[in-house]
């Protein structure tokens, strides 16, 4: 649970059978502690008793899937839940005086109206869901570019330098601070 309270998942994949707790126990604990968590849970387990399967899902697993199990069904099964996360999400996001509209695609810095493409929203989008929270390269490459990070080092610098620019047009406190050696956070500015 500590490390569920740490990093904020949007994903979890758990076994059913784990020796300290069982995965139905983690989704009843999560759900319950973690009420504003919007976190995926799939299970895997070797059961195949469909009331003990419901109450899987009872106990706040999004989805499940029986051993054996090819890794192909795992994978879609996880980009079918987060291709849902866009739909069962917040539809207004807020940090500091930032309000991105996750319907219309807007945002706005108090008053002010930002124009934003479609990738400095998708990263503005992802450091709002995650703020406090220090995201490396990886952890933007694969969620705002959907690809690996290696190739991609260049490219999230540059937007990033261009949605701190965008943010800060009127000499307003930047909030993405670059972590050296790990990536980029979403917190208050340093007074």
């Amino acid at each position: 649970m500590e490390i569920f309270a740490q990093h904020r998942p949007d994903l979890v994949i758990t076994d059913w059978m784990m020796p300290d707790l069982t995965g139905v126990e983690l989704c009843r604990r999560v759900r319950a502690e973690f009420k504003e968590s919007y976190a995926y849970i799939i299970l895997l387990t070797s059961m195949t008793d469909k009331r003990e399967l419901s109450a899987g899902l009872a106990a706040g697993a999004d989805d499940y899937l029986t051993k054996p199990f090819a890794f192909r069904e795992l994978a879609a099964r996880v980009r079918a839940l987060l291709r849902r996360e866009s739909a069962s999400r917040t539809v207004e996001l807020h940090f500091a005086d930032i309000t991105l509209d996750t319907g219309t695609h807007e945002a706005r810095r108090g008053e002010r109206v930002i124009p934003l493409n479609s990738k400095e929203y998708a990263l503005l989008e992802y450091l709002m869901r995650h703020p406090h929270q220090v995201l490396t390269r990886t952890m933007i490459a694969e969620h705002v570019w959907d690809c690996d990070a290696e190739h991609l080092s260049n490219v999230i610098d540059v937007y990033i330098r261009y949605l701190r620019r965008k943010l800060c047009e009127f000499d307003e406190p930047d909030v993405i601070h670059t972590i050296r050696g790990s990536g980029y956070q979403l917190k208050e500015p340093v007074a």
